[in-house]
């Protein structure tokens, strides 16, 4: 379910540049950037390495890479 919020014009605009470099959405993008600080609250001693790492595992299990049977 989408819900409209209102962001600082700031925030959208970073999201936008960022998000264009990594060709996500500016939702997408703030989405990603949640789930990053969601993940560094949860566990505070990981660092944005591994984070990031689990991000990107993450997405290669849904497009089906390094499926091992």
């Amino acid at each position: 379910m989408a819900v409209n919020v209102k962001l600082p014009e700031m925030l959208v605009d970073q999201a936008k540049r960022y998000g264009q470099a990594e060709h996500r959405s500016v939702p997408k993008q703030i989405e990603h950037w949640s789930m990053i600080g969601r993940i560094a609250e949860e566990n505070p001693d990981l660092p944005f390495s591994l984070i990031r790492d689990i991000l990107l595992a993450d997405q290669e299990a849904l497009v089906g890479e390094y499926v091992f049977s």
